[in-house]
């Protein structure tokens, strides 16, 4: 290790961090790690998990480079110190995308760019190639389950799995890999998705954050509040919701469905509608994007995930674990490893109002007590398991072991 490139360690976290390892270089640099993602508009999990790994790498010593067509999340990448260059990885156009190859490996070279991280199907396979055509290593993120309902699907999925090493956001999506592509198990690693333990802090959510978003959805004083947070769409279950809510048979609560809907407008319809069928018009409300999340959390007595499909990961029960709230999810996907039963939150059968709904109300009928312990063993879970420090520090881990492993070929 005396001569060769570092990636160096990663930043302070609550786990020891790596030590350490060649990246094969005799400059004495660190390493420059290119992070490759359609682009950076929505500022969603995929995005700012891109950031923050970004910022890890800067604050390893390396250099963080970023592609992507752009959007406005570009400046949070500007903010940590990382650098961005604008290419349409975005793009699904064959010719596009080889056009790309390309583009990508006369980049790659031009940058002395040593590992290349691939999030995306699109722009992975012309970061595949180019990794290849330029020499150098690449590694990939499993970030969903992808449609496989034919062999085209799974073929173009199947570039997500041609990193020398795969790293998939929870062990249920690493049994996915292992059971549709046959990924051994020497190249897969398993790391959760990271929640900013420092921004979801309860002790750092004003009072004033939290009476004024109140304020702003008319939340009555003293009446408990249930919500369900997430773009609308019909597998995030918000009908379900509604329907358990129904079940609840109670005025004296508020519930809230907080997230877009995207241009879905008709689905949108659905929901108004059905709350309107169930009379639930001073109980329901559908409240459209929210800037303070954090607020949104602290203010709710009980968090809901109701997804019909299994998630594979779900951001949303870990970030209101993180900030002390009860959390009721799906029986499914990520959530039974980040949910602990009768200590952080319940289980409950996908698609079921009436499970749902009991659940919910089991939560409710919650002492002060009995809410305060669930409340130290939510924070604990998720500051232990769950932070974006392990995730970022996990990560710096995976490129330093193909660094070193390409340092001996």
């Amino acid at each position: 290790m005396n001569d060769q490139t570092d990636i160096a360690k990663a930043p302070q976290s609550p786990e020891p961090a790596a030590d350490p390892l060649p990246a094969g270089r005799e400059d004495g640099r660190l390493a420059t790690i290119l992070q490759v993602i359609p682009a950076l508009g929505s500022g969603g999990g995929v995005e700012r998990g891109t950031v923050e790994i970004a910022e890890a790498i800067v604050e390893a010593g390396g250099r963080a480079i970023v592609v992507s067509a752009g959007g406005a999340q570009v400046h949070e990448l500007a903010r940590v110190r990382a650098e961005h260059i604008t290419l349409p990885v975005d793009s699904k156009n064959p010719w596009v995308m080889y056009a790309n190859i390309g583009r990508l490996a006369q980049m790659i070279r031009d940058h002395n760019v040593d590992l290349i991280h691939a999030r995306s199907r699109a722009p992975a396979w012309s970061a595949y190639y180019a990794a290849r055509r330029a020499g150098r290593p690449f590694v990939t993120t499993f970030h969903g389950t992808y449609n496989t309902g034919n062999f085209l699907k799974r073929h173009y999925n199947s570039v997500m799995t041609r990193g020398e090493r795969v790293i998939a956001i929870s062990q249920f999506i690493a049994e996915h890999i292992r059971r549709i592509y046959g990924v051994p198990a020497s190249r897969l690693r398993i790391i959760h998705r990271g929640v900013d333990t420092y921004r979801f802090d309860p002790q750092k959510v004003s009072a004033e954050r939290v009476v004024q978003l109140a304020n702003d959805w008319r939340l009555t004083d003293g009446y408990p509040v249930i919500m369900l947070p997430g773009r609308l769409t019909r597998w995030k279950g918000q009908i379900v919701f509604i329907e358990a809510v129904a079940q609840l048979k109670r005025r004296d609560i508020r519930c809230l469905i907080v997230g877009g809907d995207q241009g879905r407008g008709e689905y949108r319809r659905e929901l108004e509608s059905l709350v309107e069928r169930h009379d639930l018009g001073e109980v329901v409300r559908i409240v459209d994007h929210c800037g303070d999340m954090p607020a949104a959390y602290m203010l709710s007595d009980v968090v809901v995930s109701a997804s019909t499909d299994p998630e594979a990961f779900g951001r949303i029960v870990v970030e209101a674990q993180a900030l002390g709230r009860p959390v009721v999810a799906t029986d499914h996907g990520g959530a039974r490893e980040t949910v602990i039963v009768d200590e952080t939150g319940w289980l409950v059968p996908p698609g079921d109002p009436g499970a749902l709904a009991a659940a919910m109300e089991k939560v409710l009928a919650m002492d002060a007590g009995a809410r305060a312990a669930l409340s130290d063993a939510a924070i604990t879970n998720a500051s232990e398991h769950f932070s974006k420090q392990t995730m970022c520090a996990k990560t710096l881990d995976v490129y330093n072991e193909v660094l070193e492993a390409a340092a001996r070929d």
